[in-house]
């Protein structure tokens, strides 16, 4: 059973409401970009497959796979403040659902400019809270590839790509055999060995990876994840296999999963890098959500089309409006009938009084 586009719309709708309250302000772009804004960073998108047309003017255009890279070349470069964005964009690309090219909604927020230790903590503050509103039974997974990169911080960029791949696929095999190859010695590949296997509650995790690391490799990366974990609380994992493509990507990464979806319905991370390659000198972190992911959902709101139908008879408008309004103060969406029309349905019927 699909999730009905009306189900998704209030998804979407309460995910801009939170981002709205926190300060984050809505980004609009276009429908089109030029091509090579793509072509040069392939890699950054879910699928290199991109539909493009020539406008009159002779340019290469694209109908756009995604809307950070748009934001990113469109935003100042401001090193000293922090702009907070948010959006609700549709992007063009292939599926993982259907394998076909499709117009799929995407909600999200990037803070790019001065990125402090508390912007990483209040975007995944927003993205714990996003998973929530898709679905109770969710959790945040979080990374820092601070840790992998040190390991790894004498080989070339092919042989730690080679490394994190490994590491993200947890093949502890092959990844023996890539560090072999490299030039790793035993006690590093040990290291590797451990965080691709490690992976749970922070309490747990944590102190475990503090004790392999201890005397090996800077720890300000574990130091950060201990910060974090203590004000994100619960229905949060640290899985070092949660990692990103390291020639866009640095430090915190994370994606989130709700019971129901095999994927990762929320996915994001810090991504300096990727900002160094478009010439810029601040920094950036953001994630996005896949609305079309949620379409795999089941849920109790497939049965209703309104939480509440609002019955009233012979009342003052005043009064009505007043009752409708307190239900819809408490988050509940509501309709208001004389009576009620036939196939409707709600899950709860209320008269004015």
């Amino acid at each position: 059973m699909n999730l009905p586009l009306d189900v998704t719309e209030k998804i979407a709708f309460r995910l801009r409401s939170i981002y709205n309250q926190q300060g984050y302000t809505q980004y609009k772009m276009s429908k089109f970009e030029e091509y090579d804004l793509y072509a040069r960073n392939k890699d950054f998108l879910l699928s290199d497959n991109v539909i493009t047309f020539t406008d009159l003017s002779g340019k290469l255009m694209a109908l756009k796979p995604d809307v950070t890279l748009s934001i990113v070349k469109n935003s100042p470069d401001d090193a000293q403040n922090v702009k907070k964005l948010y959006y609700h964009e549709s992007v063009y690309r292939v599926s993982r659902n259907s394998h076909a090219f499709r117009e799929i909604q995407q909600v999200g927020l990037e803070a790019l400019g001065n990125i402090d230790d508390y912007c990483i903590l209040e975007v995944l503050q927003l993205a714990k809270k996003s998973l929530e509103q898709i679905s109770g039974d969710c959790v945040l997974e979080i990374s820092h590839l601070g840790l992998i990169s040190a390991l790894t911080k004498d080989l070339s960029g092919q042989q730690k790509a080679e490394i994190f791949r490994c590491v993200g696929s947890k093949n502890l095999h092959e990844l023996v055999a890539v560090c072999a190859d490299a030039g790793v010695c035993e006690e590093k590949t040990a290291l590797l060995q451990a965080l691709a296997s490690i992976g749970g509650a922070p309490e747990t995790v944590l102190p475990q990876v503090r004790k392999l690391l201890d005397g090996t490799v800077d720890t300000k990366p574990l130091e950060l994840l201990e910060q974090l974990s203590a004000v994100l609380g619960n229905q949060i994992r640290i899985d070092f296999s949660v990692v990103d493509d390291i020639h866009y990507y640095n430090g915190i990464v994370f994606k989130g999963f709700v019971r129901g979806v095999p994927d990762a319905v929320l996915s994001g991370g810090q991504y300096d890098k990727l900002m160094r390659k478009m010439n810029r000198k601040s920094s950036a972190i953001g994630f996005a959500v896949y609305m079309d992911l949620l379409e795999r959902l089941e849920q109790e709101e497939d049965a209703y089309d309104v939480d509440t139908v609002l019955l009233y008879a012979d009342e003052p408008i005043a009064r009505i409006s007043a009752a409708a309004k307190a239900i819809a103060d408490n988050g509940k969406t509501v309709a208001v009938y004389r009576q009620i029309p036939d196939g409707l349905r709600c899950r709860e019927v209320k008269t004015v009084r």
